[in-house]
């Protein structure tokens, strides 16, 4: 297998007419890896206020990936109810603990989160923005807020080259939060496929708070949002099948699920292991358009990690149907995300 650099990669993708980029969790671990892994978020997480019965799972599992556990809690307490004479209580309790342990990843999550704009340096900020701007469109599966810092962050008198898709509401326009509208999307560029900590449901719509309307950082705007049990839309099911059908029951995540699915010309990944638990979105690769594909890797190609990433990229290319799918190996180290 050849490891081409990132320059090479970009050279060789310049046959097609468009090129999208698809970022994974090692996008921010990139900037911040202190804190977006999921040991610290653990060490962090505030087991207290759950039942002691929902920390013992992952001393039992023996990990610290809340997505892991949240599933097991919901699968067994599937299982128990096909036994007789099983306690409906344990069964209740296994639901609530995963239930619990879902809205503690999300608070965990925006406290576990540089706390405004000025922790990441300029220096990153525009390393960061000459990066993506190689991209037509941005999809990212981190729920964080690094991604929206960067692109919304511009020199004054300039607008972000980065189109989220939300609006002022039209029958609201001095409200202090803006709204994603599916026929007010049309010029959308930039997609948070499993949600993020600043995409809040109101219910009747999506909202997000900016500062330009309410002069609040967005991480404490996050944290007065669930201070009044209002949660960001976020994607937090353990399995592929349990999170696409969590996005087929969300516009917004609908929207930016068929987005991805019907892209063509070249696609990079940055910072994905190509889990299992994605399976969705690596389904839609496989079953899609893009001609070329480009995945990023980061340290020895012989690494067990990484030879389970490439095996699974190959497959894409074994298994597509229509179209051939020309795969290629980059070195992540050589894109230099953060500077």
């Amino acid at each position: 297998m050849e490891l081409i650099s990132f320059s090479e990669a970009l050279k060789k993708s310049g046959a097609q007419k468009k090129r999208h980029i698809l970022l994974g969790n090692g996008f921010s671990i990139a900037c911040k890896p202190d804190i977006f892994i999921y040991g610290r978020l653990f060490e962090k997480a505030r087991f207290d206020k759950l039942p002691p019965s929902a920390k013992k799972a992952f001393n039992i599992m023996g990990t610290e990936d809340f997505e892991k556990i949240i599933k097991t809690l919901r699968d067994s307490s599937d299982v128990l109810q096909a036994y007789d004479g099983v306690d409906q209580s344990i069964v209740d309790q296994l639901l609530e603990d995963s239930e619990a342990l879902k809205e503690l990843l999300v608070e965990t999550l925006a406290t576990s989160h540089p706390s405004h704009p000025g922790e990441v340096s300029e220096l990153q900020y525009q390393s960061c923005r000459r990066f993506l701007n190689n991209f037509e469109r941005i999809y990212t599966l981190n729920y964080d807020l690094l991604l929206y810092w960067t692109c919304m962050h511009c020199e004054e008198g300039k607008s972000p080259t980065s189109d989220d898709g939300f609006r002022k509401p039209a029958d609201n326009y001095d409200a202090d939060y803006v709204t994603w509208e599916p026929n007010n999307a049309h010029g959308q560029s930039l997609f948070f496929l499993h949600g993020a900590l600043h995409l809040f449901d109101a219910g009747y719509e999506l909202r997000k708070f900016t500062w330009v309307n309410t002069k609040e950082r967005l991480i404490e705007q996050i944290r007065k949002a669930m201070s009044k049990d209002l949660f960001p839309v976020f994607v937090s099911e353990g399995t592929s099948k349990e999170k696409i059908e969590r996005i087929r029951h969300n516009d917004y995540l609908a929207k930016a699920y068929r987005s991805f699915s019907e892209i063509t010309g070249a696609l990079f990944i940055y910072g994905h292991s190509l889990a299992e638990n994605d399976e969705h979105f690596l389904g839609a690769i496989e079953n899609g358009k893009i001609r070329q594909l480009y995945v990023g890797i980061y340290g020895s190609p012989d690494s067990n990690d990484n030879k389970k990433i490439i095996r699974r990229a190959n497959k894409m290319a074994l298994t597509r149907k229509r179209h051939t799918l020309e795969v290629y190996f980059y070195d992540v180290s050589s894109a230099n995300v953060w500077g």
